[in-house]
């Protein structure tokens, strides 16, 4: 009978060791890993794939003209809160700032969805080219604010509202 037992308080005991080690290893990396400051540097270039139509979009092509980049994904709550406000403004600019959505982590399906039920009037869809991680991105919404000349001038993390993303926006334009 003692056998049974000291094999349960053995393996539970193993088990709680590797889950507080396992723990402990998430929480000191975690807290060692700073976020990642591009502001003032070149954009990293990626290539968007557009769920609607299927075209690329590089965002190297875009130069001459300044860009906000937003990363999202269908199932992130905040970003479907920002959707309309990133929607009005890249109506309001159209021709003046060009808007460029990067869906990550995300399946095919719920992003065209997504994208149709917000109707969503930019180029938007999978990064085909280049990644999230190259600007630091771990989880959506990111959107970031790339200059004429290529350089990201401002990054806001979390969704943005509608009022950073004006002033954000007139930084850009000369």
């Amino acid at each position: 009978m003692t056998r049974p037992r000291t094999v349960g308080w053995a393996t539970g005991g193993t088990a709680a060791l590797l889950l507080v080690s396992a723990l402990t290893w998430g929480l000191v990396h975690a807290t060692q890993r700073a976020p990642v400051d591009l502001g003032g540097q070149a954009a990293p270039d990626l290539n968007i794939r557009s769920l609607p139509d299927g075209r690329e979009t590089r965002l190297a092509d875009l130069r001459g003209r300044p860009v906000v980049l937003n990363f999202w994904a269908s199932w992130c709550v905040p970003g479907r809160q920002e959707a309309p406000v990133l929607n009005d403004a890249s109506r309001r600019y159209d021709g003046r700032v060009m808007f460029l959505g990067a869906d990550i982590k995300d399946s095919n399906q719920p992003a065209r969805a997504y994208l149709a039920e917000l109707r969503v009037p930019y180029a938007a869809g999978p990064v085909v080219h280049g990644s999230e991680h190259q600007y630091g991105v771990t989880a959506p919404p990111e959107t970031f604010f790339i200059d004429r000349h290529g350089v990201i001038a401002a990054h806001v993390l979390g969704p943005v509202d509608a009022k950073r993303l004006e002033l954000y926006i007139e930084l850009l334009r000369p």
